[in-house]
């Protein structure tokens, strides 16, 4: 990294929240060298280029979603082979977290289907949290739309990160999703910010949105009155049965370019590789991580679609000099060495 005091004058500056439309656009634009430099220069400032946080995600409760999300396999409208379950038990969720611990991860996601929880699930969730924190391990939840008081009561059982993702640009939302509006996902992030907790907040691309809604997501998220902690950036997986399936796809470049415009929108998060990263080449992963990516989903599935499996990660990592972050008791994320493959694989 550079020179500490240099950097720490640099974390001292103000973040920017009043991006304009024709700003990112302007971004976007940019020859690919120099979009990739900039971002490049930004990542540096305020992360170790070396480093990957690593977090898995597990689905606590899969299918049976009320919800008409047009990427999404978990619709109960859709029939795309994805069963409903019930939600898992506490025991069976620490299990899965100690095998996504002893395999790299520093963070573990825990993912239901809901349109919003019941009260009467709170409890049930928050006693997979408090077990999952235990073991180290920071925590993130991802259970659809919050009250503020549902919000209070996952940060008082020691939710770190809640996840909710606003998708799209706000002037295409509409063309994705009819059951919920944009405002409430932002009602929501509210509430979780109001509540302590810290905010994982991205979106989908190649759903069909054009460049210039590509750049309308992303000027949403560094507009927020707080920048997302962590932003997924995913890739639209195609999955047959959904209204979605058979979209043209993204073009690789322009998915590195949304990276490297986000990394520079918002230099203080962590910028995520997340959905559609099975079907992404090692050359295409090491582009994201040039242009700023410093955070994947590890294990095989995420949610109810694939993702590359540890042993192909780790592989990546040690061909590219990278080293998985970990996370002390205390919450402080440190680096550390490569971790080597385990036998048993984490399935989350």
């Amino acid at each position: 990294m550079s020179d500490p005091s240099q950097a720490s004058d640099r974390r001292a500056t103000p973040l920017r929240h009043d991006w304009n439309r024709a700003e990112v656009r302007a971004l976007f634009d940019l020859p690919f060298p120099e979009l990739l430099h900039r971002a490049a220069e930004v990542h540096r400032e305020h992360f170790d280029p070396t480093e990957v946080q690593v977090s898995t995600l597990l689905s606590v409760k899969t299918g049976g979603c009320p919800e008409d999300c047009g990427y999404c396999p978990q619709a109960a409208r859709y029939h795309t082979g994805v069963d409903a379950t019930k939600l898992m038990s506490t025991e069976a969720v620490v299990e899965k977290a100690r095998q996504a611990k002893a395999a790299g991860a520093s963070r573990f996601c825990m993912g239901a289907a809901w349109r919003s929880p019941k009260d009467r699930d709170i409890p049930k969730v928050a006693a997979m949290i408090r077990e999952v924190k235990a073991l180290g391990l920071e925590t993130c939840a991802t259970l659809g739309m919050l009250s503020g008081d549902q919000a209070g009561a996952l940060r008082e059982a020691g939710l770190d990160y809640y996840n909710h993702n606003l998708d799209t640009a706000p002037e295409f939302y509409n063309e994705i999703i009819h059951t919920r509006e944009f405002q409430d996902r932002l009602d929501t992030l509210a509430h979780v910010r109001d509540a302590g907790m810290k905010t994982c907040c991205g979106g989908i691309v190649g759903m069909g949105e054009s460049r210039a809604q590509r750049a309308g997501l992303l000027q949403t998220l560094a507009n927020l009155p707080a920048h997302p902690d962590s932003v997924p950036i995913n890739r639209l997986v195609q999955v047959e049965g959904t209204p979605l399936s058979g979209t043209a796809e993204l073009d690789p470049f322009e998915f590195v370019r949304t990276i490297a415009v986000a990394r520079i929108l918002m230099p203080r998060s962590m910028v995520r590789l997340s959905a559609g990263r099975e079907a992404m080449s090692d050359e295409l992963q090491a582009l994201c991580f040039l242009a700023g990516a410093n955070s994947i989903f590890y294990g095989e599935k995420l949610l109810t679609t694939g993702n590359p499996d540890t042993e192909r990660d780790m592989a990546l990592f040690q061909r590219l000099g990278l080293r998985p972050m970990q996370v002390l008791e205390q919450g402080e994320t440190v680096h550390a060495d490569i971790i080597e493959a385990p036998e048993t694989r984490c399935v989350a």
